[in-house]
């Protein structure tokens, strides 16, 4: 299997957030699901690079809400995972799971 095919630990989270996600999956709501999830801090730039690179690949479909005053007239980018996208999280999955069969780790390694 070619690299194209495998997503990076950062692309499986943030595709997993949009899922957990659903309809309100936008990129500050993104961001604070990451940084409460798995304890790390992520940049907005982190963030919008990889949702632009995933967007491209079509693994995410994105669509434009309402714009809205309290956002200053600016509209939220919202984002869905596409069915290619859920397929490359099932690929990634079930090649993870492979790698862990078998493995025993001691308390010492933890």
């Amino acid at each position: 299997m070619d690299k194209e095919k495998f997503l990076g630990e950062f692309e499986q989270f943030i595709l997993l957030a949009i899922l957990k996600l659903g309809d309100n999956a936008y990129g500050s709501s993104i961001r604070q699901l990451l940084s409460d999830t798995i304890e790390r801090d992520v940049t907005i730039g982190a963030l919008y690079t990889t949702l632009d690179r995933l967007e491209k690949k079509g693994l995410l479909e994105s669509r434009m809400g309402e714009a809205t005053a309290e956002r200053g007239g600016r509209a939220k980018k919202y984002f869905k995972v596409s069915a290619q996208g859920q397929s490359a999280l099932r690929r990634s999955k079930q090649a993870l799971n492979s790698m862990w069969q078998g493995v025993a780790l001691s308390e010492a390694n933890l």
